[in-house]
């Protein structure tokens, strides 16, 4: 009787983890979900945040940043320099860098003037838990804007660790500028800095 219970409770615990695994998004679904939620949301705010463009943080915060893993990208961006720093200094940087990432692109959501968005078929590495999400930004007389995220699958769920903007990677952009600032001044001048930049942009929203 005792062996059938346990068998049971292996059997359940099995399909659970089953459900679990089917019920993952894919990288694709996780980037279309997240912009359809953030365009719909900009469209029906779209007065209260012409009245306080602030507001667009909250978007941001609930939609956007849950998708992100702010410490695998915090190591990338910092290469050699994570290792040398300190616990407090690596808290202190993944927040300050977090909140970077958050105005800037709060910044770029309050331009949104309904442009569309085209997915392209996620490009999957069999190998490895990495994905790439390629899309273009379109818009009537412009350009083709393409946007493609880098994401691992962690804890059950896909995140992005890697934004390129036209060919242009996030990390790797910001990976120079910061090596520089350190090798210069030192890791918490780069603390520093970036707390300095947060506030001027956060200062700049609400003018």
């Amino acid at each position: 009787m005792k062996i059938k219970v346990v068998n049971s409770l292996i059997l359940m615990l099995c399909l659970m983890a089953g459900i679990a695994q089917a019920a993952i998004a894919t990288p694709d679904a996780v980037v279309k979900q997240t912009a359809d939620g953030v365009i719909d949301r900009i469209k029906t705010q779209r007065s209260e945040l012409d009245a306080d463009p602030s507001k667009i943080y909250d978007v941001v915060n609930e939609l956007v940043i849950p998708h992100f893993d702010f410490t695998s990208m915090s190591k990338w961006v910092l290469g050699k320099n994570w290792k040398a720093a300190s616990d407090v200094q690596r808290n202190e940087f993944i927040e300050q860098f977090k909140t970077l990432l958050v105005r800037t692109y709060a910044r770029a959501l309050l331009e949104y003037s309904n442009q569309q968005i085209k997915y392209f078929p996620v490009e999957m590495n069999s190998n490895s838990k990495l994905a790439v999400v390629k899309t273009e930004m379109t818009s009537d007389g412009a350009q083709p804007f393409p946007v493609a995220y880098r994401m691992h699958q962690t804890n059950q769920a896909w995140k992005v660790v890697d934004v390129s903007v036209d060919g242009v990677s996030l990390v790797s952009t910001y990976r120079g500028s910061f090596s520089t600032q350190i090798k210069k001044n030192g890791f918490d001048s780069l603390i520093n800095e970036l707390t300095m930049k947060n506030e001027r942009l956060a200062s700049s929203l609400t003018k």
